[in-house]
């Protein structure tokens, strides 16, 4: 039988859990030779915390979800299936579907190029916010929050300059609230 990967839901919250309980069941039902490993996914994402101190921290690509690297035959789907926190298998009328490769290296981010590329960047800077930026050009300006773009890690604010509102793109670090 060939290992396959499987994805197992789960309480939200409790993929941890789950993680841990599936290793010790494995261990002590002597389950070694099928069942391989066990994957929560995650992603690195940038927070813009208040005075533009940037915090990394991971977060789940799939809450609710882990992945489980096994040969499926009723006793490890019993196995699997009963552990805390596990809701079930994902899949169509109670039976588990296996990722294709392509499915697992898109969930776990395999083949992503790592240097370079943004991260993700979250901000609590919302539309309509006075906020001063803090670095660059426009520095000690005041102005009002027009646009978030978490994707690209950058607001667009209206700064009065000479009199006149001028939208001005900043990144979520050289901006403050105030």
């Amino acid at each position: 039988m060939a290992k396959k990967w499987y994805v197992v839901h789960t309480y939200s919250g409790y993929e941890n859990k789950v993680r841990q309980n599936l290793l010790q069941r494995i261990e002590s039902m002597g389950l070694e030779n099928k069942i391989f490993k066990i994957e929560i996914p995650t992603e690195t994402v940038t927070e813009i915390k208040e005075g533009g101190k940037r915090v990394e921290s991971e977060k789940k690509v799939l809450p609710g979800y882990v992945l489980v690297r096994m040969e499926l035959d009723p006793d490890v789907w019993s196995v699997v299936r009963n552990t805390p926190g596990v809701t079930g298998f994902v899949g169509s009328q109670g039976n588990p579907e296996a990722l294709t490769r392509d499915e697992y290296n898109k969930i776990m981010g395999v083949g992503k190029p790592r240097a370079g590329v943004p991260k993700k960047a979250t901000s609590s800077i919302e539309i309509g916010q006075t906020v001063k930026v803090v670095s660059g050009p426009f520095v000690d300006f005041d102005g009002t929050v027009a646009e978030v773009m978490p994707d690209a890690g950058k607001v667009r604010v209206m700064v009065s300059i000479f009199g006149r509102e001028t939208p001005v793109e900043l990144a979520f670090d050289q901006v403050a609230k105030v």
